[in-house]
């Protein structure tokens, strides 16, 4: 009888049988696996454990390989999916192999199929997806259900006929301000996508060199930079990844390689390596992986990532099957099996456009440092700039390379814009007139309530101005903005207001301001509570089929219990009659009434007055049969 047999490829451990249960396999792993580098296979056929000098000493016969994954790449959770799918087959295989001989089935295809059905219904997200079928380059193709939206990408590319001028002014509907960087951004866009369309139409040119407009983009924080970029990507509507260049590592032991921005692009792009290669990659926060000399050895997350993206920007061919990918893995060999061939899925970065930018702090006073050395005699021309900013305007090759950055990576980078400071004056422009800003959030956020926001010139000037003071740029108008509107977000939807305007008072003392909105609109509340005690009611009969009729007084106790409490009328309902349908439904079954008066008393003390009611319930049948 054939056996299922697991091999630790460092030779240490060798499990073979039809079933082993998880608990002890579990502890064999431990024991077996000291190794974080060391790989398990999984052989469906043979004649028994493997030995050294079958396969050329390599120690595996030749089967049927199901998987292959490393240890040292797996997160605890993926090892949980692994042992699973492992008890999975073998419950299945031995399903099969106890079946006599006069019903032969391969259990290789119930397998294929089962394992199948694993992926789809996991939703897995390979690059190669179950179902899809390998391109006519050998490529991972995109699923069926992702062609449309890849010929749609790649129609928008051939049809391509923005001009610079055209994605600045779409620009301008966004962000403020930056009118040097829209224009890089703009020419290095429409110059790519250009030569893209030319290469899809003449294939031939793919070949040639081509100088790349890789671009970094410099400025201080909350200026616009990342947003420039999500609104050109949602703009060009083509393959587009952007990623914080903070989270990788050179080895990927801990944090992400970086060749994962490649296995993302080809994600984005339905899987089509073949309209991947002419993506754009946006790294944000560039600066934070600048070298710095240190005593223990090399920078694995500084210098050497950027010896990695060196690659990548230079000229590489990536696999888009990635060592760390299990699911990705068994795909790969379920696709061997049935074609006789690994898959080849590569992709050359020779025509991906890389942006990339930072806030480059220490850059600035270094760039100072150079250019502050003041000039003898005549030869003085000018006085330095005072902002900190403009030093980065004045930025060379040099500085980037004393700032922490490899020659050869920030050679890679010929296009550098730096993006100006905002003033409160642009704070207030992006308030007014910017498309998806954050007043226009707020309004949007009140609205949600039915509540009509206004808020005056002044007002937003005193917002500008304190943004200003927090030296975040346009997102210090978050940080205001919520320290001020605060309380009217948590207060004003449980509240009879429908509208308010918010003035410059109303910033410069916001608690002020709502206490003043809340007595001026003290009746409109009371009102507001009432209704809801009527709405109380009216639920409470649709669902227990019971009238319950509130006095004035007991409403009036409701009301005043809400306001000094500090808590809504809900919740009160639910403290005060919590379980009265209970013992209400026991009182109309022994007396057939279907209609109660909730009087003060009641609200006041609601079990007991219940309690005194059930009695009466029992007592009344009773002294009616005497």
């Amino acid at each position: 009888m054939k056996r299922l047999h697991f091999v630790h490829t460092t030779g240490c451990l060798v499990l073979q049988g039809k079933c082993i249960r998880l608990s002890a396999r579990a502890g064999l792993w431990r024991a077996g696996c000291p190794s974080r580098n060391a790989g398990v296979f999984a052989i469906l056929e043979g004649d028994g454990p493997p030995s050294p000098q079958s396969n050329g000493g390599r120690g595996l016969p030749p089967s049927i390989i199901i998987f292959r994954f490393r240890l040292r790449a797996l997160a605890r959770l993926k090892i949980i999916i692994a042992y699973t799918i492992i008890i999975a087959w073998q419950e299945s295989l031995a399903y099969s192999f106890s079946m006599s001989a006069n019903e032969p089935k391969n259990p290789i295809d119930d397998w294929r199929k089962q394992f199948q059905d694993i992926l789809r219904e996991a939703q897995a997200n390979p690059l190669v997806q179950p179902g899809a079928t390998p391109d006519s380059a050998g490529r991972g193709g995109a699923p069926a259900d992702g062609d449309q939206a890849t010929a749609e990408k790649l129609r928008r590319i051939r049809e391509f006929n923005l001009k610079p001028r055209d994605i600045r002014d779409y620009l301008d509907r966004f962000v403020i301000q930056q009118a040097e960087a829209k224009k890089v951004l703009a020419v290095s866009i429409c110059d790519h996508y250009n030569h893209v369309r030319q290469c899809l139409e003449n294939p031939s040119l793919r070949e040639r060199d081509y100088a790349k407009q890789n671009i970094v983009l410099l400025g201080p924080t909350g200026v616009g930079k990342t947003y420039l970029m999500r609104c050109i990507a949602r703009l060009i509507g083509v393959p587009f990844v952007k990623s914080d260049a903070t989270k990788f590592s050179e080895t990927g032991y801990v944090g992400h390689d970086v060749e994962d921005l490649v296995r993302d692009l080809a994600r984005s792009a339905g899987g089509n390596a073949g309209l991947a290669q002419y993506g754009i990659i946006y790294i944000d926060e560039i600066d934070k992986i600048a070298g710095a000399p240190t005593s223990y050895g090399r920078d694995v997350s500084g210098r050497g990532v950027q010896v990695n993206l060196l690659k990548l920007m230079e000229e590489t061919d990536v696999s888009l099957q990635s060592q760390t990918d299990l699911l990705g893995q068994m795909e790969a060999i379920m696709q061997l099996q049935r074609s006789g061939q690994p898959p080849r899925r590569i992709i050359n970065t020779r025509h991906i456009l890389f942006i990339v930018s930072g806030a480059f702090d220490r850059l600035a006073e270094r760039v100072k440092q150079r250019v502050s050395v003041a000039p003898i005699g005549f030869t003085q021309t000018s006085k330095p700039p005072r902002a900190d900013y403009e030093y980065l305007k004045l930025a060379q090759t040099r500085d980037f390379i004393d700032f922490g950055f490899e020659p050869e990576f920030i050679g890679r980078l010929p296009v550098r814009v730096t993006c100006d400071a905002l003033t409160a004056a642009d704070l207030q422009q992006i308030m007014l007139t910017s498309e998806d800003s954050i007043l226009a959030q707020y309004r949007q956020d009140f609205s949600g309530y039915g509540i009509d926001f206004t808020i005056t010139k002044e007002a937003i000037a005193e917002v500008a101005a304190r943004a200003i003071g927090e030296q975040t740029g346009a997102r210090g108008l978050m940080t205001v903005m919520e320290q001020v509107f605060r309380n009217f977000k948590f207060q004003l939807p449980s509240t009879a207001v429908k509208n308010f305007e918010a003035d410059s008072d109303t910033v410069t003392d916001p608690e002020s301001a709502l206490k003043k909105l809340l007595r001026k609109n003290q009746r409109s509340q009371r009102n507001l509570l009432k209704s809801e005690v009527a709405e109380f009611a009216r639920r409470f009969k649709e669902e227990h089929a019971l009238d319950l009729v509130f006095s004035d007084d007991a409403v009036d106790l409701l009301v005043e219990l809400s306001t000094t409490q500090d808590k809504t009328m809900r919740t009160i309902f639910s403290e005060k009659f919590r379980d009265f349908q209970h013992g209400l439904k026991l009182i109309s079954k022994n007396t057939g009434r279907t209609e109660f008066e909730i009087t003060r008393a009641i609200v006041e003390a609601p079990d007991r007055e219940l309690s005194r009611w059930v009695v009466e319930s029992f007592q009344r049948p009773a002294d009616e049969e005497k």
